[in-house]
């Protein structure tokens, strides 16, 4: 099976990885930048074990002109749109697309442009990041990759894709109920993202400032949203999230944080807004607190054009 990673970041750089260091026939599609950077090697340091691949395979958008048979697209929600431009030329009449975006109405984007027989479910249980030099930093013991055709079949083509993933040192779940894993992963990263970018602070923090109660009514307020759409939080995942989110000491905190302290832009719209707008009634205070705080965090870092940010003027003294 050949595979195209659309990027090689923080997910898509580690999941790549380990697929191309035993043996599988990977190539990642990466921006001119990008590029220069892998030139001496992918490297991820890992508590599941160091990886380099000294000579990664590399194209770019100028230099992709051949269908690949599965394409591994972890980018950025609001990246969404430039992403499938780059990759458009890899899809063939065969070609299976996995996304590993938050949310779902990527699904539909995806579907409407290279048809819904190319789209599967994806999501990934992963905490990870880029250091200065663009290695690939994984910061937990959570490396869980999951997929599944959407409509819950067992079909040929899902079990290739089980196969080819088997044995990478990651660990692979063939599902036959993605788009409900889905929405539990969108659950437990509205309440993750919420609340310590509410808090700017990690999860261990939080709790050592008596806010567990919040983060715990957030999660209740992001399930009953998933509850409202008809994909109810099950009680082992559910039970799994209250004791994340209520660990003594965790370090653990949102990709989403990590933007705002880097003063980067977030994915608060796909990941808070797409959530709030399937609410159906629900009542969802915080979860409107933790949405206005990280719009307010947008406005702040994109001013009106000609009218300098508050830290810029800072600055200026």
């Amino acid at each position: 099976m050949r595979i195209l990673v659309v990027g090689a970041g923080a997910i898509g750089g580690y999941f790549g990885a380990r697929l191309a260091a035993v043996g599988r026939n990977v190539t990642f599609l990466v921006r001119p930048k990008r590029a220069e950077q892998l030139a001496s090697g992918l490297v991820v340091r890992s508590p599941k074990g160091d990886v380099t691949i000294a000579a990664p395979k590399l194209v770019t958008e100028a230099t992709l002109y051949e269908p690949f048979d599965l394409i591994l697209l972890s980018c950025k929600s609001y990246d969404l749109d430039s992403a499938m431009d780059s990759f458009a030329r890899a899809v063939g009449p065969k070609t299976l697309i996995l996304p590993l975006l938050n949310g779902e109405s990527h699904i539909d984007t995806l579907k409407k442009r290279f048809g819904a027989g190319t789209v599967l479910g994806g999501q990934c249980q992963i905490s990870s990041t880029l250091d200065e030099q663009g290695h690939v930093i994984h910061l937990n013991d959570w490396h869980t990759l999951g997929f599944g055709e959407l409509d819950g079949t067992r079909s040929a083509r899902i079990e290739a894709v089980n196969e080819s993933f088997s044995g990478a040192n990651f660990e692979p779940q063939l599902s036959l109920h993605i788009l409900h894993d889905m929405w539990e992963k969108w659950v437990f990263i509205a309440t993750m993202a919420g609340i310590t970018c509410l808090m700017r602070a990690a999860l261990g923090d939080i709790e050592t400032a008596g806010g567990t109660s919040i983060a715990l009514q957030l999660f209740e307020e992001c399930g009953a949203i998933a509850g409202k759409n008809d994909y109810t939080v099950r009680p082992a995942v559910g039970e799994r999230i209250r004791k994340t989110l209520t660990t003594p000491g965790s370090t653990l905190m949102a990709s989403m944080l990590r933007d705002v302290e880097g003063h980067r832009k977030t994915e608060h719209e796909h990941v808070l807004g797409e959530l709030l707008a399937r609410a159906q009634g629900a009542r969802a205070p915080v979860l409107e607190i933790c949405l206005a705080n990280l719009r307010a965090y947008e406005a702040r870092r994109l001013p009106p054009l000609g009218i300098p940010s508050l830290t810029a003027r800072s600055r200026e003294g």
